[in-house]
């Protein structure tokens, strides 16, 4: 039986308890197993473990039902124990009923009664109060004090109630017939007064919290009660200020007070608030005009400087005392006080912040320019000039002397970052002391003082020079450097644009002058893409000119018609060679000069004006057999320079150029067959005739008629 019980544990699974059975049984494992198998004796196991299972069975249905047989006979007895408890319950809950009805009525009476005790007894207190203060009363009529409680020091507490009520009381008696008595009150008032608020000083430079309190609560009820707090406002003070950092020490005084305000004073975020407008408008107001005033005249920079740490360190000092209880409005009341101390400098400020940029900017200018020993050229206005300047943006015409710079741009970097980070304090500023109405105004008219002496004195100065030193087209071995000129105005421009994003946009961002700002920034960067354009142009056609010069005088007519056709090598002219070398410098300076998109627009241009200076070269001359051979050699050299420009369009051009020489050296009878190959059959009829027409034996009849 136990055997089998243990087979039974859980978690109890049917079949692995027949497998476990069945490996138990001896011959009746697996066939494999020690010993063989045997089914009958497996079938009698089963057999003999059925009948136990019954057995088992049969005692735990008998020991179950005993089992519930108990459950029900004890559920019975405590149904009856709760039933008692039910009862004792009730009977208990109505004695409580009777209990509190009692008390009730015991309580209505005592009440009743304290009420009856309390009508007598608060006439009876007000009569000894009354006969009290008479007496004290009689003594000031008799000029003399007797009492030992305005006689005696420690008695002080109870002496100041009295005097105080003796003093209120006089306020009503005729001045005629009292005056005597009233003055002598109102002295022995003083005199308490004085007294309580030296007892409460005394107590103070002890560090006396407890006594601090009390005398604090007896002055409370007298008009020297302000004169006490601003006793312990200026005695907190003492020794507060040693280090020269006056708004750490103000911080470290307003938290190390705070606390003992809170424990000594009735109403302290009236006394707390007291305290900082004190110290606001005596030690941080006296700090403040000492800093601002020594470098308002003398050093303008060191003023505004001065004028910006102060205010932002006088915001974040406001800002950690918000956490004191000032009052219902603190964040207002502090702000008040900011502005006592720095509304006669802020009123000034955007016009004397304008000044210096302007001043500053326009000094480092001239810096850059005397030290390139350069006198700056006045821009003019005027009808003729405006004339002028949009002949020049319409033409290429170079209208006046061309000068001579030697190459230099006249941008400098250093300039520029100068610009910049003066500009950037001067928006900081502008953020930090600016009124919120005022503040995009403000940033506005330093962007335009940025506009003025960066983009217009600066970039535009420099882009009207180097256009004014952009050579003819004719003109020999030409130093382009207008390049360099593109290169540092599209860096500098870059910087400028961060800065408008970085520091104007956020000023700016929410009100109607960012479209005023958007609007200048478009005119001025429009301004100078005309420049640019005009100066990119003129100097590609200086490049050209310069490319037609080497032909002109490099390329011989016998390069095309050799004398002796036998002994020629077949190889590119040496004007050719000269002409690539020129093209990949170009080039290489164009990707140096530009980025983005522009890259591939200005190579483009240049590779088009370069294919038409090539394709407008070689019809100038007559070609012999080989001289067509020496012309598509060339050809070939200039294609592989058009490579260099990675424009489809550029290399497109120069493979067709390379077809059309074709022309030059095929054979009459394959003239048509050429013309109608993939690359020529969508050209001018006429332009593959002037092409034949370049070819030695055309006027001989056969080649006429083959080409028609």
């Amino acid at each position: 039986m136990s055997t089998t019980a243990q087979l039974f544990e859980e978690p109890f699974d049917a079949d692995e308890y027949i497998e476990r059975l069945a490996w138990r049984t001896p011959g009746g494992g697996s066939k494999g197993g020690a010993e063989a198998f045997d089914p009958k004796r497996l079938l009698e196991e089963f057999e003999n473990h059925i009948e136990e299972l019954k057995h088992l069975d049969e005692k735990i249905q008998r020991r179950v039902e005993k089992l519930e047989h108990q459950c029900h006979r004890e559920a019975k007895e405590f149904a009856h124990k709760v039933q008692d408890l039910q009862r004792s319950n009730q009977v208990a809950f109505q004695h409580f009923q009777e209990l509190d009805e009692h008390i009730s009525y015991v309580a209505t009476k005592v009440c009743h009664l304290g009420d009856q005790l309390e009508g007598v007894n608060t006439p009876r207190q007000r009569a000894v109060e009354a006969q009290r203060l008479m007496t004290y009363f009689n003594e000031f009529l008799d000029g003399e004090l007797r009492s030992d409680v305005f006689n005696n020091p420690e008695k002080i507490k109870e002496a100041a109630d009295i005097i105080q009520k003796l003093h209120l009381i006089a306020q009503e008696l005729p001045f005629d017939r009292f005056a005597d008595v009233k003055a002598k009150i109102a002295s022995k008032y003083h005199d308490l007064e004085r007294q309580l608020i030296q007892e409460f000083t005394a107590a103070q430079r002890r560090g006396e919290i407890g006594r601090m309190q009390e005398v604090a609560a007896v002055l409370l009820h007298f008009k020297g009660y302000a004169h006490c707090v601003d006793v312990y406002i200026k005695q907190c003070q003492e020794g507060a200020y040693m280090r020269s950092d006056v708004f750490e020490d103000t911080a470290l005084l307003c938290q190390r007070v705070n606390k003992q305000v809170g424990e000594v004073f009735q109403s302290p975020e009236t006394v707390m608030a007291k305290l900082i407008q004190n110290i606001f408008e005596n030690k941080l107001q006296a700090h403040v005009k000492e800093k601002l005033d020594e470098t308002r005249r003398s050093d303008v920079e060191q003023y505004l400087k001065n004028l910006y740490d102060l205010y932002t360190r006088t915001t974040a000092l406001a800002s950690k005392l918000t956490e004191f209880n000032l009052g219902s409005d603190k964040h207002t009341f502090l702000s008040k006080l900011i502005k006592n101390i720095f509304s006669t400098y802020l009123e000034s400020y955007i016009e004397m912040e304008k000044d210096y940029l302007r001043t500053r900017s326009a000094m480092i200018l001239q810096r850059y320019y005397d030290s390139k020993n350069h006198q700056k050229r006045p821009q003019g206005g005027g009808s003729i000039q405006e004339l002028k300047e949009r002949i020049r943006q319409r033409t290429n015409l170079p209208l006046g002397p061309s000068i001579d710079t030697h190459g230099e741009t006249f941008l400098s970097q250093e300039v520029v970052v100068n610009l910049l980070q003066e500009t950037r304090h001067a928006f900081e500023r502008c953020n930090r002391l600016s009124d919120p109405s005022d503040l995009p105004k403000n940033a506005f008219s330093i962007f335009l003082l940025l506009v003025e002496h960066l983009c217009m004195d600066h970039i535009d100065y420099a882009l009207e020079i180097g256009l004014s030193a952009i050579p003819s087209a004719d003109a020999k071995n030409a130093n382009l450097y207008f390049l360099d000129v593109v290169q540092q105005a599209n860096t500098i421009f870059h910087l400028f644009d961060k800065q408008f994003n970085d520091h104007l946009m956020p000023l700016i961002s929410s009100s109607p002058k960012l479209t005023e700002c958007l609007h200048k920034k478009k005119e001025v960067i429009e301004q100078m893409e005309v420049k640019l354009d005009t100066g990119i142009d003129r100097t590609l056609n200086c490049m050209v000119g310069q490319m037609k010069h080497i032909l002109a005088t490099e390329q011989k007519k016998t390069d095309f018609r050799p004398e002796d056709e036998n002994n020629v090598m077949i190889q590119c002219t040496a004007a050719c060679s000269k002409v690539c070398v020129y093209v990949s410098r170009q080039v290489e300076r164009v990707r140096k000069s530009m980025d983005g998109k522009n890259v591939d627009t200005v190579l483009t241009e240049l590779g088009v004006r370069f294919h038409r200076l090539i394709h407008e070269h070689l019809q100038q001359y007559s070609y012999s057999s080989m001289g067509g051979m020496l012309a598509i050699c060339d050809v070939a050299e200039y294609r592989k320079s058009a490579k260099d420009f990675r424009v489809p369009l550029v290399l497109q051009l120069f493979d067709t150029l390379h077809a059309l020489c074709n022309l030059l050296v095929v054979a009459p009878d394959n003239l048509k067959q050429v013309c109608s190959g993939e690359q020529l059959t969508n050209l001018d009829r006429n332009l593959l005739h002037a092409f034949v027409q370049l070819r030695v034996d055309y006027r001989q009849a056969r080649l006429g008629r083959h080409f028609s």
